[in-house]
């Protein structure tokens, strides 16, 4: 087995590991690659972006460029007159890209979230049908119960505080025991438990719908006041639900911030009315039977209070606070905070204290650090203002809620692959933990996110436990799938969390479904 340098000598030892550490940080000129020893991944300078993994001994002869251009000078002087070009060999056509099997779109696309909303809105809409035809007599006789045990249910899936509890719970309760597996379900059930707010918000509101249905029935001896509060609730609630629909979320975030707020918000003041009214009316009586006594021993009252906590908790820990505004360029805006912040969390931040919230993933070298950070690709309205206009305060809930990363303290090794302004979700990860490899593509990352980011991964991260693929000094995207089954394998990760947009996101994932790698990726329909 022969190899190639493109230099005039064989390099040392200590040059040779260097160009491959710089190499793996994207500073490298890489018309130039050494070859890299079996517990480094080496990206080849090819055009494709293919990974090589070598073995640690190398045998046979090396043979230097000059070799290769000494022969072809000599094979030239048999004619003098005419130089004799060697012949140029005719790169195959890359293989074609191979379609996913449909098995595997289908589960990807029929994901956890999907499986727990179709589960509680079939659950709930069992009840309602078998409530209809009076095969449900429980839920008859307490219609308000059903309403909002589905509302505090919602509420608490999007609660900060009980996620963070929740993901603590998971963490701490399965790390040192669980088997793969087990740990697998948890973290699929933790990114994706917002099927079960949907599914509950959704199957709340059905069940509203027809508590109103059923009150327009006996009118006659129902109070007014009772109908008109219901009806107003259902019609706020029904317009926080729509302003939340992934296509409203997605493409007008400006809408589903306002409306889903402060819709949700004169909802709940409209059935703190209804669930009054109800319970102060006897129906059968048709009189007014106001008992402060009779009013807080039922469970619809309990049902509205804690729903009303859980919905200002996260409020009541806005704060305005300072911040510095790095510009490193027109794209990307990185703003530096005080304190430091567990890996794997998420922050809201705003120009208002009460409207529109943007939410970034958090870089922080630990607890114990003086600052973190969150990098904004200049994308809408909001991200614009910070480069044009860059703050001095900002608000922000104190209170930060976990993303899918903070999961990534169950599992014992892992891959965090993301693309561009990703790195403000996947940074954190692994510089607070040494079980997590890190790949980052992205162009021009040092003119484009600056030197605090560079800073922080150099700092924190060993050279043989990142790539960073720097697109415009590469010449293109690398083969993301070779570049994470080689990462896999000679890591020996078992889970890897996907950062990207979505073209990119669902490459990876149907990649790795396909190759048997277990992986979660960005989520939009959360």
């Amino acid at each position: 087995m022969s190899f190639r340098f493109p230099y005039h000598e064989t390099p040392s030892e200590s040059s040779f590991n260097r160009e491959f550490n710089d190499a793996e940080k994207g500073q490298h000129d890489n018309s130039g690659m050494a070859l890299a020893p079996l517990s480094k991944v080496y990206a080849s300078d090819k055009a494709d972006g293919h990974l090589t993994v070598f073995p640690p001994v190398h045998e046979g002869n090396m043979w230097s460029a000059t070799q290769s251009t000494s022969s072809f000078h000599n094979s030239c002087k048999s004619d003098s007159s005419l130089p004799i070009l060697p012949k140029q060999k005719i790169a195959p056509p890359p293989p074609k890209k191979q379609e996913p099997r449909k098995s595997t779109l289908f589960v990807l696309w029929f994901n956890t979230y999907k499986r727990l909303f179709t589960f509680v809105v079939t659950l709930n809409l069992v009840g309602i049908i078998l409530t209809s035809v009076g095969q449900f007599q429980y839920a008859q006789d307490h219609l308000g119960s059903m309403v909002l045990g589905n509302l505090l249910f919602a509420i608490l899936m999007r609660n900060e505080l009980f996620f963070r509890i929740l993901y603590m719970a998971f963490i701490y309760g399965l790390r040192g025991w669980a088997p793969l597996r087990i740990k697998l379900m948890a973290a699929s059930f933790l990114q994706h438990v917002g099927g079960v707010h949907s599914g509950c918000a959704l199957s709340g509101t059905a069940w509203l719908v027809y508590y109103i249905v059923q009150i327009l029935s006996h009118r006659s001896i129902r109070e007014p006041a009772v109908l008109i509060s219901g009806i107003v609730t259902v019609v706020f609630i029904i317009v926080s639900v729509l302003s939340a629909l992934p296509w409203v979320r997605n493409n007008h975030h400006n809408i589903f911030e306002r409306y889903h707020r402060f819709a949700g918000w004169l909802g709940l003041a409209a059935t703190w009315s209804f669930v009054v009214l109800s319970n102060s009316y006897d129906a059968t009586s048709g009189k007014d039977d106001s008992n402060a006594q009779s009013l807080i021993t039922t469970e619809n009252i309990w049902f509205t209070i804690f729903m009303t906590i859980l919905i200002a908790l996260p409020w009541v820990t806005i704060r305005q606070v300072p911040v510095e505004v790095e510009i490193p360029s027109s794209k990307v805006a990185v703003l530096r905070f005080n304190r430091g912040m567990q890996q794997g969390l998420l922050g809201r931040i705003g120009r208002s204290a009460l409207m529109e919230y943007h939410a970034f993933g958090i870089i922080s070298e630990g607890r114990h650090s003086p600052y973190h950070y969150m990098v904004c690709g200049v994308q809408g309205d909001f991200t614009k203002s910070l480069v044009a206009n860059p703050p001095t305060k900002i608000w922000t809930r104190e209170l930060k809620f976990a993303g899918i990363g903070h999961a990534s303290a169950m599992f014992n090794r892992g891959i965090r692959v993301c693309t561009g302004t990703g790195i403000g979700a996947a940074l954190s990860t692994c510089i607070q933990s040494k079980n997590w490899f890190l790949i980052w593509i992205g162009s021009d990352q040092l003119n484009t996110f600056g030197s605090t980011i560079s800073r922080l991964i150099h700092d924190n991260i060993e050279p043989d436990r990142m790539i960073l693929w720097d697109t415009k000094e590469r010449g293109g995207r690398p083969d993301t799938m070779q570049l994470l089954r080689d990462t896999w394998n000679n890591f020996g990760a078992e889970v890897i969390f996907i950062t990207s947009n979505m073209k990119g996101n669902d490459e990876m994932m149907q990649g790795c479904r396909e190759e048997g790698m277990h992986a979660f990726g960005t989520l939009w329909d959360f």
